[in-house]
């Protein structure tokens, strides 16, 4: 009950005397800045599905960037634009549903990812534990500058694509009466939600950046309504949540990027759970003998 009895030591101290969690803070919210804004279009327009494979896309384009030597973030960065592009191609020219053909290239590449991490060349799979689970804790200068990019890009593509995203979200045919460009309002979306996953698989992992995408702005939805405000309640929750996952990981020492994404899926069971609580109190002073009566 450290964090009760000496609030300071184990809410403060770790941030205070420690770079390394200084840095795997900032790394932290920023990602979250990042993911946040994007997961909130996931969620409401269905795309959890996609935002996954596409997690999991990345792993080829990593795996070919240590064979050829170059940096594994333009690999990561090739795959996930190259998977966009097929997720595309095949939307324009098949009647098959969406589900169908991101579950056709999600298989795909992850086998392709498999068979490259298989081969003689594959005696670095030991370091792809990180790109798997992340090394937040690790984050360097270099590292954060690239995901304050990606954030910016994230926040400036959502900005100016604000009105298409929203009125493709629940009338596609209305978006294309306004002129709105929905299919290219639709692949912007798709390279946003490539971008948010590339710079964010350096400090929490491909494997966890689902979580950051999907349960903060899932919780935001369950508090408010209107689409802004669900990304600045999406960020809060994460923010809080990285916070939170950070510090019990330094004082437990878990795995940092899984305890974060895991505080972001009890954040959402709490909320949910005391929605539920409040909507059975309600319901139950609705109906109780004294409001008959007043009634």
């Amino acid at each position: 009950m450290a964090f009760l009895t000496d609030p300071v030591a184990w809410w403060i101290d770790p941030f205070t005397s420690n770079v390394f969690m200084q840095r795997a803070l900032w790394a932290g919210l920023l990602v979250v800045l990042t993911t946040s804004v994007v997961g909130t279009w996931v969620v409401l327009r269905g795309m959890s599905f996609l935002s996954d494979a596409l997690a999991h896309g990345v792993l080829p384009g990593i795996a070919l960037a240590f064979i050829i030597g170059v940096d594994t973030t333009i690999g990561a960065l090739v795959a996930a634009l190259a998977m966009v592009w097929g997720i595309n191609l095949i939307r324009s020219h098949s009647p098959l549903p969406d589900d169908t053909s991101i579950g056709v290239l999600f298989v795909g590449f992850l086998a392709l990812a498999v068979a490259i991490m298989s081969s003689s060349s594959g005696a670095y799979t030991g370091d792809l534990t990180r790109f798997l689970f992340g090394s937040i804790t690790g984050v360097d200068t270099g590292d954060l500058r690239r995901q304050a990019i990606a954030a910016a890009v994230s926040l400036a593509g959502v900005a100016v694509f604000y009105r298409a995203f929203l009125v493709m979200t629940f009338d596609h045919a209305q978006a294309q009466v306004l002129g709105l460009r929905p299919r290219l309002a639709h692949g912007m979306l798709l390279a946003l939600l490539a971008i948010s996953i590339v710079a964010s698989f350096e400090a929490v992992g491909n494997l966890l950046v689902f979580a950051f995408l999907i349960a903060p702005p899932a919780t935001a939805v369950l508090l408010v309504r209107r689409v802004p405000r669900i990304m600045a309640a999406a960020a809060a929750v994460g923010a809080l949540s990285t916070v939170f996952g950070l510090l019990v990981s330094y004082h437990h020492d878990t795995a940092a990027g899984a305890t974060m994404a895991l505080a972001t899926v009890v954040a959402f069971f709490v909320v949910l759970a005391a929605k539920a609580m409040l909507a059975a109190i309600g319901a139950r002073s609705r109906h109780s003998p004294a409001a008959a009566t007043v009634s």
